[in-house]
Parts: structure tokens; C-alpha cells; sequence
């Protein structure tokens, strides 16, 4: 090629590779050079052979990364660039720039037709640069840019083989290369089918980001996308979160998904994935809403989640000023109060939100919050107004559905309403006592919903601060709710009315006659028969008056006031609702008193026995929550307990089985003992069962063997249930009671274990959250748990492998549960790990056992997996163990026939035996004067310092240099440092070889072209 003014290739490259040079300029020379040879050939084999240096170069060195910026921007510079007048054009002209864009192709197909052609190339390192190239290409290009369509097709199909590549980095940027070939509209999209299948299968989270910032939005993708603020990457749930603030409208969402990302994405773990949500996706969906929460709301079903609403405002309110806040404030009049046909829910919601919200920021918010919120008195009228207006349906209108859905929404607001009672200041005496007196009174009330009976309760018993006046208030109401004031309606005889009435007109006719004859006997002077009238009409009158206070008896009989005791099922019902929730507020320290002992006896015993489900449970709840005050009641009442966890419906028996975990954790077995002389636990149902779980005992405590032994076979049992909320139940009772101290039982942890990897337990999100938390929390904790679960390894394994074809345990993979035990058992796992490095540790013990184990049935199956785990072992520096553990090792190279177990074995001799001998050598160049050559000469000879690597992988108390990463670990951790050689040294390097290492990074591609040039 001859030498002209503008640059040659080889000079474009060496510049390209320093970033501070204009790339345009460079771009523009050599592209005025490239249009000015008439053979372009030269030039094509030319500019590939120094684009190759940059090709075979895997690490993201700085210098490479310009030089493929620079060849994107020379290969895309012949396109023309877009015009605004283009759109506006005539026809002919569009046609003719079409043809200019396809004669300046020539050198861009040439690049495209070379990437294409190596990548298949061997080498990940070509296949990486070949995908970065046609990424930056395509992405280089005009929005309007227009390729041939066989080049199309050849790019997608090669890209569609490199998006499945083995190293993560190449799978991106054939995504990344993919973006502007999908369709969309297309149902059978290749493309769009490739980034599904990549979001759900792909095991490293990076290439999951890469698909998540390309892929097109469409009703078949938006699920996968959806699916990814659940993914187990803090980043790739992040970019998801921007993805649907950016792309996706709220309308195009379904309530229940709308719902699942606001529920999710504020209660997030990660804090940067909730401000993603606070900061970017709630902004974009009132944004295009119009700033309107009130409508927000509404597309969010408060009703059915309100507390994911309430987050909802909160966020929202943390980001608003507090002028406008006051300015935004819901529809309130003068009286500060929104009027009762403009309560709605989104309303009153918004409503308790911001009062809350105001509320949590303390005195210094006082101000603004009697802006919002009017006195204690005007509230608890306008609150007894509203509850009274809620209608109570009959069993015909319960049938109506608009009927319901009608009480339904009152009711709604009516709790929302109560919920305000916390923001009121209560401090002056006059409005506490109007609330208390409308609380008091609401409960009274038969028309007020059972829904709301809790509700208020608690509010009453917050505005009481004295035990003994919450109890007397409680029982007061309970009576009037029970026994309350009524007429009796006695039946009135109307034929004794009637005779009574005769009787009387009858003596009053007698009388008026008399009279009437003693005036004619007066005046015809016959005084003798005067006398005898007068005594007959003495007699009359008080036969008379007889009758009158009859009469007026009966009467006053039917108009009497008496109390009538009620027993149906929702009046109990709500007396002991409102007795659970004094006793759930009271202090524990509170002691029973005869006024809770006469509830008990009068109310919550005789419920027990009740044929209503809903009944039994409450009073059930009520006896558990009354048993916690008072060890004697306790002790009295545990064998009903037990009978009803065992007997009853499902969802009284979980109500049991919570109060007998709640009693275990606050009394211990010793419980037990006290009343193992007058009462008798359940006896257990299955024998062999109890044979099998004898040794998984009380251990803390002086307890009867049968009493104790009866309740953990229960509990066995029912870890064993079909029914997934008694199993969950229970599981998260024995992880308390293990945690806690209360019992210690390594048989019991391995069951746990197993229901945690059980696949019958896959769709129990709440058992699994639960034991998997337990498990971190109980192995950090101290030494002695790691004990436990190093005593419950070998019955877990022997479990697992002896598990027959037909169990779903056969399904769970082995390698991973003994991953998760020696994990949980490592020294350096503890949150106050041993300073003594000398101390034996818990997998010195653990190393024996499998020895031990191996060395019963050399050629049994899990013998392999033993020897595999030995590797993995943190080991202690104890010069005992090591020898009895070198011994035992070399005793199984002996019998062991498998040759997998056989290297591994012998390698762990192999580095029990380097270890002491690296510590002789530590012990003696202690004595020595130290070499200030010693680093150049452990860098000067790699050999050696290979073999100190070695030796020091088996370094005590590290535990990523003790063992082995996992292959899935290796594959989904992946990312743009592949090529580099995992760091296993554990000795610190020197100052001058950090300096030599710096210099190694800065990769420059000048020598290599020149070598070349110069052969």
C-alpha cells in the first residue's frame, strides 16, 4: 500500500489504543484515505489483521476496549447520517439515498462477514470480541439503518447459537447484539423466545441483566419480566424494577400485579432495590396519572391491601415537602373532617396515611397535624355518627351481593376510622372521656359489626394505662354485651284480665246501689236497716279496692326490667373477642385476679365446649393467652390443651398448638414435672414412632420421660401432617424451643432439615423462610449448636441414601444438604468465633464420624460422598487430631477400592502431611533471621511459589481457602474477570510484587503489532 498524507492502518490502531485521542478525527483520516484507493482489498485484510490483536485479547484492558470503540465507529461511519429532512422528503430522494447507504456498504459487510466467520472460533476470547463487535455495530447505526436481509438472518442465527456459549460474557453480548433484531408483534419471535428462555433458565444474573435492558415489551414478555423482581440477584431485581417504570404503563398491569411489585418491592431486603421502587417506579405510575394518589389508590384495590397501600403513602409521603403535603390534604371542611357522603376508601385511607405519617414525626409536627385532624370530642361524634349508620344484615341480605359488598365498604372505612383514634391528642380529659364513652358505648351496641369488635377493644384498652381499669372496664362491658338490661315480656291472660275488669264494675254497681238504698232507708227513718247498709257498703268498697291492686299488679308484672343471659353463638363470640384482646394486652407480669378467673369460669371454659368452630377457637386463643399469667392455671390446663391439638378441627388445633409452644417457651418442660403427679399427658399414638424418637428428649430440665416424650412424639407426628399449616406450624414451634434452649435434640434438627428440603414442602414459602432463617441464626449462635447439628449429619445422610424410590426424599440432592451442614458447622461461621487456633474444632469431630462411617462399609454407596466432603473440611491445627485423622486416612486408602475416593483420600493425606511439615518449617525459620529477598525469590521461581499456594490452601480459619468453590457458584459468579486464575494464596504479597502484578494489567497491544512488523 503506498504512503499518503492521510493516516495508514497501523497508525490508526496504535493511536486508537489511548483514549484521550479523538476517535472522529482518527475515524475521519482514515476513512479520507480508505475513499481514495481504488482496490479496497488491501485495506480490507489490512485493517482485519490489526483488528485481530485486539480479537485474542478476553480481559476488559482499557486499551482493547478503545480500539474496539474505534473499528464500531470506522465500520458504521459510511452510513449517511440521519436528517431531520428525510422524513419530509419526496419518494425519489429516499430512493436514492437508499442506494448511496447500500454502495457505502462494502467494508461494513466485509466486517460483518468476518465476525460472522469467527464466531465459532475456538477461542472464548474471539467468540466474546466477535459478539461485542456486532453489538457495537448494530447499536452504532441509525435508527432508520437498513441491512440486507440474508445479513440479517445470518447475524440472528449466529447470534441464537451464542446466547447458549459456556461463558457468561459471550452469552451478553449476543443478547446485547439481539436487540434490534426482535419482532415484537411476531408470536414466534426467535429472538423474543431466546431472552424468555434466558430470563428463566440462565444461571448467571449478569446475562439475566443484559436480557432485562434489551428485551421489547409485550403481553408474552411482561410476565417474564415480572418474574424477575423476585430473582435471587439484589441487581437483577433492581434493573427489573427500572425496566417496568420505564416501559411499561400501569394500565397495561393487572391489579393483583400492581399489588405483588409495590408489596415486594418496599419490603425488599435491599435497600437500593427500595429505592428504586420509592425513587423511580412510583414517580413514573403518578406521573402518568396525573399526580393523583386518590386515583393511584384506586387502581389498587385498597380494600383487599390496605397495608400494602399504607407502605404505598408512606413512601410517597417521604419524598413530598411539607407544604405540599398540607396543599394535597383529602376533601375536609371546616370542622377538619371529611364529610360523610365523600368518604370513601381511598379517601379515609389517604386520610389515616397522612395523619400517621404526620404523627411518627413527633411533637415538632404537632402543628401540622391539628390541620389534618380535628379534637378528641368533634372525632368520637362524628366517628359514633358514622358507626351507627352501618347497616346489619339479615341472613336474606347477606344474599344480595350489593347488599354486602355495600356493608363491606362501610365497614372498611369504619375500621379505618378507628384506626384514626391513635392520631387524636387524648391528653385533655374532657375528649378522652367522650372517646372512651363512644368506645364503650359502640361495643355495647348489637347493631356494631364483629368485625370491628377487636378493633375497638384495642383502642379502648390504649386510652386505659392501668391493668386493674382495663380489666374491670372489659368485664363491664362483656356483662352488659351478655346479660343486657331487658322488658320482660311476660304474656298477659286476657280472660283473667277481662273477669278482673267485670269484677270490678260489678262491686262498683253493688256499691252505687247500696248507697241509693241507705239514702231512702235515712229518710224513711228505718235506722236498723240503715246500719246493715252501711256495713254492706264498707265491705264492697274494700272488695273493691282488692281488685284495683290486682289490676295494678299484674300490670306492673308485665311492664319489669330484668337481665336476661344470651348464649348464641355471635354473642360469645364477641365477649370473647373482646376478652382475647385484654388478656393479648395486658402485661405478662399482670397476675389473674377474680375477676379474670370469673371470666374463665363463666365464659371461656363453657366456650370450649361450644358446637360453633369459630367460638371454640376464640376461647381456645382466650385460655392460651390466660394460662401465660399464671403457672398454676398452666399446669391445670395443659392436658386440655393437648387433647384439643390432637382432637379438634384444623384450625382450632393450630390455636392449641401455638398456646402449648407459647407455654414450653415461657415455662419449660419443667411445667411438666409440676403436674406430671396429678395429671396424665396424651399417650402417644404410634409406639414405633416412640421407640424411634426416644432419644430426642428434654434436656434441660428435671422432666418426667413420658410426659416430656409424649409431647415431642405429638410434634413429630405432626411434622408429618398432609395438612401444610399444622406442619408449618409446628416446625416453627421446634425451631423456637431448639433456639431458645427449651430442648436440644439432634434427631429433631435432622427432621427439620429434611422437611426443609422435602419437595412436598416446595410451595410452603413460609416453612421454608422460616427454617432457613433458623438454621443461619441457631449455627451462629455457639459452639455447643454446631455440636447438635454435627451429631445430626450422619442420621440426615443415612436418611437421604436409604430413602426409597417411592419417597419424595429421593428426590433431594445429597450433595447439597452436605453442603448446607458443613457450611453451617464451620469454626468461622460463629458471630464469636474461637481466637485458639489450636482448639479442637466441631470438624475435627465431623472428619471422624465419616472416617469412621467409611471405614464400617468401605464399598458402600456414600463413601464417595465422604470423601468429597473431607476436602471441605476446616480442619484445626491440633497436632493430635491431625495424626489420629492421617492414621484413620491411611487406614481407608487401604480398603477403599474406588479409585474417585482413593485420590481423594490420598490427597488429604497429602495435605495433612504438607501442613505439619509447613508448620516444622514455620516453628523453625522462627529462630532464623528474616531474608529480605524472600519475595523475589518466591517470584522468581514459580515453581515454588506454586507449591506455597498449595500449602496454604489448607489454611485453618479461612474458609473460602479451606475448600472448594461449587460449580454452580463458578458459573453463576462469572462475569468479565473469567480468564483470570482464581486467587488462592493466602500469603499477603510484597509491596514490590503488587507493583510488578499493576504493571502486568496495563496491556498494551504497540509491541505485539511492532514484533510482527518487524519479522
Amino acid at each position: 500500500m503506498t504512503a499518503d498524507s492521510e493516516m495508514d492502518i497501523k497508525e490508526a490502531f496504535q493511536r486508537a489504543q489511548r483514549g484521550h485521542n479523538n476517535k472522529a478525527k482518527l475515524v475521519a483520516s482514515l476513512k479520507s484515505r480508505y475513499c481514495k484507493l481504488e482496490d479496497k482489498t488491501l485495506f480490507h485484510d489490512e485493517f482485519v489483521h490489526y483488528m485481530k490483536y485486539a480479537m485474542i485479547v478476553y480481559k476488559r484492558e482499557p486499551t482493547v476496549e478503545n480500539v474496539i470503540e474505534f473499528v464500531a465507529r470506522f465500520a458504521t461511519s459510511f452510513q449517511s447520517p440521519p436528517k431531520a429532512e428525510e422524513e419530509e422528503g419526496e419518494q425519489e430522494q429516499e430512493e436514492e439515498e437508499d442506494e448511496d447507504i447500500e454502495d457505502d456498504h462494502p467494508f461494513l459487510s466485509f466486517i460483518f462477514n468476518f465476525l460472522l466467520e469467527s464466531h465459532k472460533a475456538n477461542s472464548h476470547a474471539v467468540r466474546f470480541r466477535a459478539c461485542q463487535l456486532i453489538n457495537k455495530l448494530l447499536g452504532s447505526m441509525a435508527e432508520n439503518a437498513q441491512i440486507d436481509d440474508d445479513l440479517f438472518d445470518r447475524i440472528h442465527q449466529a447470534m441464537l447459537v451464542r446466547v447458549t456459549d459456556k461463558f457468561p460474557n459471550v452469552r451478553i453480548q449476543a443478547a446485547l447484539a439481539m436487540t434490534r433484531l426482535q419482532q415484537p408483534k411476531d408470536p414466534d419471535c426467535p429472538t423474543i423466545n431466546a431472552y424468555m428462555l434466558i430470563l428463566e433458565n440462565d444461571s448467571n444474573a449478569e446475562v439475566r441483566r443484559a436480557v432485562l435492558s434489551c428485551i421489547a415489551m409485550s403481553p408474552r414478555t411482561l410476565p417474564k419480566v415480572l418474574k424477575r423482581t423476585r430473582d435471587i440477584k439484589e441487581n437483577v431485581r433492581k434493573l427489573a424494577y427500572q425496566v417496568l417504570s420505564d416501559k411499561v404503563h400501569i394500565k397495561a398491569l393487572t391489579i393483583a400485579q400492581r399489588v405483588s411489585l409495590l408489596q415486594q418491592g418496599l419490603r425488599d431486603t435491599s435497600e437500593a432495590v427500595r429505592d428504586v421502587v420509592c425513587s423511580r417506579l412510583l414517580p413514573s405510575w403518578l406521573q402518568r396519572l396525573d399526580g393523583n394518589v386518590i386515583e393511584l389508590l384506586h387502581r389498587l384495590d385498597v380494600e383487599n391491601c390496605s397495608q400494602t397501600a399504607l407502605d404505598t403513602l408512606k413512601a410517597i409521603f417521604k419524598g413530598t415537602p411539607a407544604e405540599e403535603l398540607l396543599q394535597n390534604r383529602v376533601q375536609l371542611d371546616d370542622r377538619k373532617l371529611i364529610p360523610v357522603d365523600c368518604l370513601t376508601c381511598e379517601t379515609v385511607l389517604y386520610w389515616r396515611a397522612l395523619c400517621e405519617f404526620i404523627k411518627a414525626k413527633g411533637d415538632d409536627a404537632d402543628e401540622m397535624l391539628e390541620q389534618v385532624l380535628p379534637d378528641a370530642a368533634t372525632y368520637a361524634d362524628y366517628l359514633y355518627r358514622y358507626l351507627k349508620s352501618v347497616p346489619l344484615l339479615s341472613e336474606e341480605q347477606r344474599a344480595d351481593f350489593n347488599q354486602l359488598e355495600l356493608v363491606m365498604t362501610k365497614e372498611f372505612i369504619s375500621q379505618q376510622l378507628i384506626h384514626l383514634i391513635g392520631c387524636l391528642d387524648t391528653n385533655e380529659e374532657g375528649g378522652r372521656k367522650r372517646v372512651l364513652a363512644i368506645l364503650q358505648e359502640m361495643l355495647v351496641l348489637p347493631q356494631t359489626p364483629s368485625s370491628l369488635v377487636s378493633l375497638l377493644t384495642e383502642k379502648l384498652l390504649a386510652l386505659i394505662l392501668d391493668d386493674l381499669r382495663r380489666i374491670q372496664t372489659v368485664a363491664e362491658i362483656i356483662s352488659d354485651v351478655r346479660e343486657p338490661i331487658m322488658e320482660a315480656s311476660l304474656p298477659v291472660d286476657e280472660n283473667e284480665s277481662r273477669r278482673q275488669q267485670v269484677q270490678l264494675a260489678e262491686v262498683k254497681v253493688r256499691i252505687m246501689e247500696a248507697k241509693q238504698t241507705l239514702e231512702d232507708c235515712i229518710a224513711a227513718q228505718d235506722f236498723s236497716r240503715a246500719g246493715e247498709l252501711k256495713d254492706t257498703i264498707t265491705e264492697l268498697e274494700n272488695r273493691r279496692n282488692n281488685v284495683i291492686q290486682e289490676i295494678a299488679a299484674s300490670s306492673q308484672l308485665a311492664d319489669k326490667e330484668t337481665r336476661v343471659e344470651k348464649n348464641d353463638p355471635e354473642t360469645l363470640l364477641r365477649c370473647l373477642t373482646m376478652c382475647a384482646e385484654l388478656l393479648k394486652q395486658m402485661s405478662i407480669k399482670t397476675r389473674i385476679g377474680p375477676t379474670i378467673s370469673a371470666l374463665m369460669s363463666s365464659l371461656v371454659l363453657p366456650s370450649i365446649a361450644n358446637a360453633h368452630p369459630a367460638v371454640r377457637n376464640t376461647a381456645v386463643v382466650c385460655l392460651g393467652t390466660c394460662t401465660l399469667h399464671s403457672r398454676e392455671l398452666a399446669k391445670t390446663h395443659m392436658v386440655l390443651l393437648l387433647q384439643i391439638a390432637q382432637l379438634d378441627e384444623i384450625k382450632i388445633r393450630i390455636s392449641a398448638l401455638r398456646a402449648i409452644i407459647d407455654l414450653l417457651l415461657l415455662f419449660g418442660f419443667q411445667l411438666l414435672s409440676d403436674s406430671a403427679a396429678t395429671q396424665t399427658a396424651p399417650p402417644s399414638q404410634s409406639p414405633d414412632r416412640q421407640e424411634e424418637d426416644a432419644p430426642v428428649t428434654e434436656e434441660k430440665g428435671d422432666t418426667p420421660e413420658d410426659t416430656s416424650q409424649s409431647i415431642i412424639v405429638m410434634l413429630s407426628e405432626f411434622l408429618d401432617s398432609e395438612v401444610s399449616d399444622l406442619r408449618t406450624e409446628t416446625a416453627e414451634g421446634l425451631a423456637k424451643l431448639i433456639y431458645t434452649g427449651r430442648m436440644s435434640s439432634a434427631k429433631m434438627l435432622s427432621r427439620l432439615v429434611l422437611l426443609w428440603y422435602n419437595p412436598v414442602t416446595e410451595d410452603d414459602t413460609r416453612l421454608r423462610h422460616c427454617l432457613g432463617v433458623f438454621f443461619q441464626l441457631y449455627a451462629r449462635e455457639s459452639r455447643a449448636h454446631q455440636e447438635v447439628l454435627e451429631e445430626s449429619f450422619l442420621p440426615t445422610v443415612r436418611t437421604l441414601m436409604n430413602a426409597p424410590a417411592t419417597s419424595p426424599l429421593a428426590e433431594v440432592d445429597i450433595n447439597n444438604v452436605v453442603e448446607l451442614l458443613v457450611e453451617l458447622t464451620r469454626p468461622t461461621a460463629l458471630i464469636k468465633p474461637s481466637t485458639n487456633t489450636e482448639e479442637v474444632c466441631v470438624h475435627d469431630y465431623l472428619a471422624v464420624r465419616m472416617c469412621g462411617e467409611m471405614l464400617r462399609d468401605p464399598t458402600a454407596p456414600e463413601v464417595r460422598l465422604y470423601a468429597k466432603t473431607l476436602s471441605n473440611l476446616e480442619l484445626s491445627r491440633d497436632e493430635t487430631v491431625r495424626r489420629d485423622l492421617q492414621t484413620l486416612l491411611q487406614q481407608l486408602v487401604q480398603v477403599v477400592k474406588d479409585r474417585v475416593c482413593l485420590r481423594a483420600l490420598e490427597k488429604m493425606v497429602s495435605q495433612l502431611v504438607d501442613s505439619r511439615e509447613q508448620a516444622e518449617l514455620l516453628n523453625a525459620s522462627a529462630l532464623q533471621p528474616l531474608d529480605v529477598n524472600a519475595d523475589e525469590a518466591a517470584t522468581d521461581d514459580p515453581s515454588k511459589s506454586a507449591k506455597r499456594a498449595k500449602r496454604g490452601q489448607r489454611k485453618v480459619c479461612t474458609p473460602r481457602a479451606g475448600r472448594k468453590p461449587s460449580r454452580r457458584a463458578e458459573s453463576s459468579e462469572e462475569s468479565d474477570g473469567e480468564n483470570v486464575p482464581e486467587s488462592v494464596s493466602v500469603v499477603r504479597p510484597s509491596r514490590r510484587a503488587k507493583a510488578a502484578a499493576l504493571e502486568k494489567t496495563k496491556l498494551d497491544l504497540n509491541p505485539l503489532i511492532n514484533q510482527e512488523a518487524n519479522v
